[in-house]
Formats: structure tokens, sequence, C-alpha cells
């Protein structure tokens, strides 16, 4: 059959979600071996971690378009548009390419059905059409993707990249990857291929001992932040990128907070590499491409009077980063509009909120599977001395219209960060 349309396309795709998650390669191996292995026909840098994956992604695509390369890039979950998970040079895939992906790929997923591998999950379908499209469908110099889950058994597992990046290590997706940081980090050091360069951002001396270890065994050299290269902050949204032998001062930053100069070194660490792989860039390229960098969802200002962030903090890591930001708040009223999946440490992710100073957390839920239910929020808010709130839609919009002189925050699950997003770009 061919799909007749985009979003009959986009049900199929969904669709597949019931099949779970799938961990392990096989049936990736298998659909890019019938599509004559089009993950062999790009170059690409290929980035794990628990947080930061996405920003660090956003800056090195920005110093590299203003390079003056065409960069391909591969992004979960999506914050506006489904297309926006496969882009080129920050454009969404177009609606009929989505259609004529699904139209090859679909025979090959009810052909691997009937074998003992099973159908292929939402996830490998999806990265399947990404690859797929960056080799038959568009040109790029150079894609960047970002692991789905964990590492080592994730789906994009199956290329080899010019670089590999671990930006941070936290506990997350543990039912997966594990219990302990240790277990959590080796998956995600699973992305490491011999004798390819490692860039790591994770600043636990035991993961970095680990690290260490795992290139030695890949005879692959390792940059490590805070050993091997340095970002020293001068101001908010300001660092100084320091290796032993040179500096780039005064770097300005797109993204806020202090988490995000790491980030942002690291970008920069992953691009020199490049160019010792005959990239070309010079170092006004790199501070462009970092001051211009945005990427939606992540402490995204996109309300003024009142103001309004946007954060997907949808982890315990994430959620301290983003208290630590909220100190620039100081002084002023702040209400945050949190919900997480049902699976997450919520209970923890509450008590973090409260740190915020002047803070008053409202709990609620939205229309998504895995989402909290309404007695469940009711039942945590009375537990943890909070406000329930069943319609967050309404509750936002009362507190946009008062206009009063305080910050809104609206954080937890980025697909409830997607929903509230949609919502305020009307306003």
């Amino acid at each position: 059959m061919s799909f007749k349309s985009y979003t009959e396309a986009l049900e199929w795709i969904h669709g597949t979600l019931r099949m779970g998650i799938k961990p392990g390669l096989m049936r990736m191996e298998w659909m890019l071996a019938k599509l004559d292995n089009p993950e062999n026909k790009n170059k690409w840098v290929h980035i794990a971690g628990t947080n930061g994956k996405g920003s660090t992604l956003t800056f090195l695509r920005n110093i590299l378009e203003q390079s003056g390369y065409r960069v391909g890039t591969f992004t979960s979950p999506y914050i506006e548009t489904f297309n926006e998970r496969i882009s080129v040079n920050g454009k969404p895939i177009e609606d009929e390419k989505i259609v004529l992906l699904c139209d090859r790929i679909k025979p090959l997923a009810d052909e691997l059905a009937q074998t003992e591998m099973g159908h292929p999950s939402e996830f490998e379908i999806i990265t399947t059409m990404m690859f797929l499209y960056f080799a038959d469908y568009d040109t790029i110099d150079i894609g960047v993707i970002e692991v789905g889950l964990g590492g080592r058994l994730d789906s994009t597992n199956v290329i080899t990249p010019l670089v590999s990046v671990v930006t941070t290590i936290g506990m997350d997706h543990m039912e997966f990857l594990g219990n302990s940081l240790q277990s959590i980090a080796m998956e995600k050091a699973g992305i490491f291929k011999r004798q390819i360069p490692i860039v790591s951002g994770v600043i636990q001396p035991e993961i970095r001992a680990l690290y260490a270890v795992k290139a030695k065994e890949c005879q692959s050299g390792l940059y490590q932040l805070g050993t091997d290269f340095f970002s020293q902050k001068q101001a908010d949204g300001l660092f100084t990128y320091q290796l032993a032998n040179r500096k780039i001062l005064e770097i300005e930053v797109g993204l806020i907070g202090d988490h995000q100069l790491n980030n942002a070194a690291v970008a920069i660490r992953v691009a020199e590499l490049l160019k010792e792989q005959q990239f070309s860039m010079t170092d006004e390229n790199i501070k462009n491409g970092l001051k211009i960098a945005k990427w939606p969802g992540r402490m995204e200002q996109i309300h003024d009077n009142p103001i309004v962030f946007l954060d997907g903090a949808h982890n315990l890591e994430g959620m301290k980063v983003l208290v630590q930001s909220a100190k620039k708040f100081k002084s002023v009223p702040v209400k945050v509009l949190f919900t997480a999946m049902k699976d997450k440490e919520f209970t923890e992710m509450i008590s973090l909120l409260n740190d915020i100073e002047n803070v008053q957390i409202y709990l609620t839920t939205f229309d998504y599977p895995r989402a909290l239910t309404k007695g469940e929020i009711e039942q945590i808010a009375i537990a943890n001395n909070i406000i329930s709130v069943e319609n967050w839609e309404d509750m936002l919009s009362n507190w946009i219209a008062r206009r009063e002189e305080e910050v809104i925050l609206v954080t937890g699950s980025l697909y409830f960060i997607s929903e509230v997003r949609k919502v305020l770009l009307h306003y």
C-alpha cells in the first residue's frame, strides 16, 4: 500500500508506539541492509547524555552553519511539529517526504514483523527514515545525531561517527539503563567506537575515571571538560573557552543558564576535532554560532508581562539545573506549573522546586498516555502541600491576563512543554 496523505503516514508511525521500546540493533541492521545501508553515506557526530544533548547539538549545528556547512540533525522529542526531528540547517523535513519515506519503509516493517525479530518500534522506524532521508532525498555535509535512549542499544548506534559525545550523566530511564550512575554511564559509553575521538562533559570524578578506561580500551582520544578543556564564566551568558595552548575570549551564548556554558564548551571541542578532519571554521564562526543558538523549550522566554519561561526539566538532573538557573528570579514571586510522567521521580522534583525563592507550585496533568491522572495529581498535591490544577490552560490564561509582576515557570515533561508552547504562541 501507499499512504494517501501526511496525516495517514503519521498515524502509522505513531501507531507503532504500542510496540513499545525494543532495545537492540538487529532490527535496525536488518532494515538498513535492505535499504543499501544509508547510514554509511554521510559523516556524523553522535551525542549521548542524560541532559544537554539537544543544547549541545544546537550549539554545534549553529557553529557548522556559520562555517558554511549544510547540517542535518536528528532530535527527540519534538516541540512544535513531528517533522522537526529530521531537519537540515534547522528547517524540518517536508510533509511530502515523510509520505515517501513511509511508503518505502512500511513494506520492510511488515516483512520484519513476520520474522522472529518482530515489528520495529516507532523510534526504529523514525531513525531509519532519518538515515534514508539524508542519503537519498537531501544533501548534507554532516549529520548531528542525538541518541534516543542510553546509547549501546539505541537505534542510532549503527554509525561510526567522526566524534562521539557524552554531555552529562544522571539517574534517568533506570528501567532500561540500570539503577546506578556507573551502569547508566556504561550504557551511554556504548556509542564509543574504536579510534574515534570522544568528547565528555560529565562532571562526576568516578565517571570520568570510568570513561578514561573505556577510551583506552577503544584506543580513542578522550577530551574531558574540566581536565582537557575548560569553560570559565565571565558573566551571565558569557564565558572564556580554554585549552592548554589557547583561549577564545568573551563568548556569548544564546541559551540561558550556567550549564549552557559547559554545553557550549563541549560543542567547541567537538568543532575543533572536526577541524582536524578537514572541516574549516574560524573562532569568529564559533562565536557567531553560539551567540545565535536557540533551542525551544529550554529556559525559553516565550512571553513578557508577565514573564513566562518554558523549560523541559523532565528528570532530577534537569530539575537541579533549572532550580540553579531560577536563582536569578530572586525577590520576584515565581509561579511554577509542573507535571511529569508517571515513571519520573515527581516527589523529588517537587522538593527541588521548593528551593526556589518566593515559589508557589501548581501540579497539573495533560492528555498523554504516560501522564499522571487527575486523581494522582490531587493525591500528590495534598502529600506535598502544593496546589493541584485540573485545567492548566485556563489557569495559565488567567495568570497571563492579570499581568502581575511575577515569573511564571512552566516545567516538567517535554511533551507537556510542547502542548503549552502551542497555546502560548497564540497570546
